[in-house]
């Protein structure tokens, strides 16, 4: 038997501390977060993705009663951007949490199908997308979603 150890790092910062393009895509997310359609979990999520080109691109979460209808924040932006501007790249995606009343006070992480839509888009575009996972006064900054999903499903297993 072996045993394997998978870890990570992180960058953890205040708001304050971001560049000013990330302080700008963080306050894009939040901006946001009154188009998301959450009427039954009250929990709206929005997302922000920057382009090569420099356009920002922003996705909200769409609930539906006829759950699991829905399309959460990060594939509503993603595919949003692929559909509008195939030939650019998502280079980094902020997603920031509203609920009851308030910007949640710790950064949410994407729930797995997000992760793996992420991770196609990164394999698609060939290049890593960072992911800004914002909170009321902090964020975490992850260099690829293949840091958050480390054992991976993709195109490799059909080869």
């Amino acid at each position: 038997m072996r045993k394997i150890n998978i870890s990570f790092q992180l960058e953890e910062r205040a708001k304050a501390e971001l560049s000013d393009a990330d302080k700008l895509l963080v306050e894009s997310a939040e901006k946001f977060l009154s188009h998301a359609y959450a009427p039954y979990s009250k929990f709206s999520v929005s997302a922000a993705a920057l382009l090569d080109n420099g356009i920002v691109v922003n996705g909200t979460n769409q609930e539906n009663a006829a759950s699991p209808s829905g399309l959460c924040a990060e594939r509503t932006a993603v595919f949003f951007a692929n559909s509008q501007y195939p030939e650019c790249k998502v280079t980094t995606i902020a997603i920031s949490a509203f609920f009851q009343g308030e910007i949640i006070a710790n950064p949410i992480t994407p729930c797995g199908s997000c992760r793996q839509v992420l991770l196609e888009t990164e394999n698609r575009q060939k290049s890593p997308i960072r992911v800004i996972l914002a909170g009321k006064d902090n964020c975490f900054i992850i260099n690829s979603i293949k840091d958050i999903l480390p054992l991976n499903f993709d195109s490799t297993f059909f080869e």
